[in-house]
């Protein structure tokens, strides 16, 4: 039989309960609820004219965009939403694109302030959106928190994706200046629809929301921040919609490629190590290299004649040319013409005759005609061996040899990396993914680190899993062998490579040739 309760055990249990906490109003700011702002507003952005009214300001150049200060009324109701975000779980984010933190998808995230805030942003500020251009969003839910620390970085892109109409960003830092990096940058656009220069930059502002509408012109980035002291928190997604119609791409013209030049073994003799140059030490590196498709190869230039051409790199005669557009890559090739002399001879060595056999050695590519088939290597050379025997009909043996296999090609750069460079995975190089053999040779110096970027990474296209990352080493030659169905991005250069331990600039410069031979 159950005991009776006591007298009293009702209240106390009922005022031990949890209590649920209370939701705070997220009020706008006032000047979204001024319906002769809002038709403003309407007539500007349809116009592609300027408007300002209080804490509301629209500009249409380099495209149109929104900046609404004070988004919220209540200041209390910002700080937290602050802390409730700072609260949540964050996953770094790293890949060609950008370096920072995000938290889960907030769109079922039930603490209060974030909840509240969500309901106010897709319910009735959508509807003031939507109303001011003229288009039906959906109720659609995408928004997640964004963390950036010292050297993280969003790089040039345009947010098109299907289904984004608006992207917005609400601002919840700490006091900043622009010093402080985390810029939002907008860029111009050529006549190809793509990105030139940075145009205007807006620096983060607690409480501030800024939003544009996805176009094929919004390329924008988030600069790197460069403050170790504080971090740039934001709340970011997109109102979705009917997307704006897009033009076709614009598609570039690849490097052209050429033929190897007509350099025999001399030049070997000249430049490389001995080493590499024996041949059983180079059967044990296409060993190697048939095992895992790729290998570096310590020391390759005689050291005098690295040491040569690392110091005729620094020399202003060379001119530099920044390659681009940004949403592709940012960084400088040299002018061939203006390379000093040894420089010059060291290009000359990696599109000579003697390096594509060379390289055939090391790989067991056919970058020449000398180099056996893998499929009969016996036969090939007892057909060598006839050919020999028969004279002048080993000649045309050969040719017809090239012509069935097709010519031996290579395409190449002299680049220059600082800080800033990069180069992003895109849709075309996608499109043109082929089998090479891609080399470079870099010139960095000993206090070059992994941390500062600059790195190549090896990816399996349209997936996240990294295949390879080829660290930068002073005179170690990089030899790596992909499919159609790997791709390669160049990792940005950050602020760490332009300063040392005592804070002093010193303003690090990576130097590579970079070589890709095509079968």
């Amino acid at each position: 039989m159950a005991s009776k309760r006591q007298r009293g055990d009702g209240d106390k249990t009922a005022k031990n309960r949890k209590k649920k906490p209370r939701e705070e109003a997220a009020n706008l700011s006032s000047v979204l609820g001024d319906e002769r702002v809002k038709a403003a507003v309407k007539e500007a952005w349809s116009r592609r004219t300027q408007f300002s009214h209080g804490d509301l300001e629209l500009d249409c150049q380099p495209f149109p965009h929104c900046i609404i200060r004070n988004f919220l009324s209540s200041e209390a109701f910002v700080e937290n939403l602050q802390r409730e975000l700072l609260e949540l779980g964050f996953h770094n984010k790293s890949n060609d694109l950008y370096k920072f933190q995000q938290s889960d998808d907030l769109k079922k995230r039930t603490e209060p302030h974030i909840s509240v805030l969500r309901t106010v942003l897709f319910g009735c500020f959508r509807s003031w959106l939507g109303e001011v251009l003229g288009v039906e969003l959906e109720t659609t839910v995408d928004v997640s928190c964004a963390r950036y620390e010292y050297t993280d970085v969003l790089l040039c892109h345009d947010d098109e994706l299907e289904g984004r109409r608006v992207a917005f960003i609400l601002y919840l830092v700490p006091p900043w200046q622009s010093s402080d990096g985390g810029t939002l940058d907008l860029y111009s656009t050529d006549s190809n629809l793509q990105p030139q220069t940075i145009m205007k930059s807006l620096v983060p502002s607690l409480n501030t929301l800024v939003l544009f509408e996805v176009s094929p012109v919004s390329f924008h980035q988030v600069s790197e921040v460069l403050t170790q002291d504080k971090h740039r928190l934001s709340l970011s997604g997109w109102f979705h919609g009917p997307s704006l119609q897009r033009p076709p791409r614009h598609t570039e013209a690849p490097i052209p490629r050429n033929p190897h030049l007509p350099r025999d073994e001399t030049v070997l003799l000249e430049w490389i190590n001995p080493v590499y140059l024996d041949i059983s030490y180079q059967e044990q590196i296409q060993e190697e290299f048939e095992d895992s498709s790729e290998i570096q190869l310590k020391d390759f230039l005689k050291e005098e004649k690295f040491r040569e051409v690392r110091e005729a790199l620094r020399l202003t005669q060379i001119e530099w040319m920044k390659r681009g557009p940004p949403n592709k890559r940012c960084y400088e090739v040299a002018s061939l013409d203006s390379l000093p002399q040894c420089v010059s001879a060291c290009w000359e060595l990696l599109h000579s005759e003697a390096f594509f056999l060379l390289l055939s050695n090391f790989t067991g590519l056919r970058l020449h005609y000398l180099c056996p088939a893998d499929d009969d290597d016996g036969a090939d050379k007892k057909k060598a061996e006839d050919d020999t025997r028969e004279g002048e009909s080993s000649q045309s043996a050969h040719a017809s040899r090239d012509d069935e296999l097709s010519t031996p090609l290579c395409s190449g750069e002299l680049r220059r990396w600082t800080h800033g460079s990069y180069t992003l995975l895109h849709d075309a190089e996608a499109a043109r993914a082929e089998y090479a053999l891609d080399l470079v040779l870099p010139f960095c110096g000993t206090d070059w680190q992994s941390e500062f970027g600059g790195f190549t990474c090896y990816v399996a296209n349209e997936e996240d899993e990294e295949l390879l990352t080829v660290y930068p080493e002073d005179n170690s030659l990089a030899l790596v062998y992909r499919d159609k169905e790997t791709l390669k991005f160049v990792k940005h250069v950050n602020h760490r490579s332009s300063t040392d331990s005592s804070s002093t600039s010193t303003c690090r410069t990576l130097y590579d040739f970079c070589f890709v031979y095509y079968e």
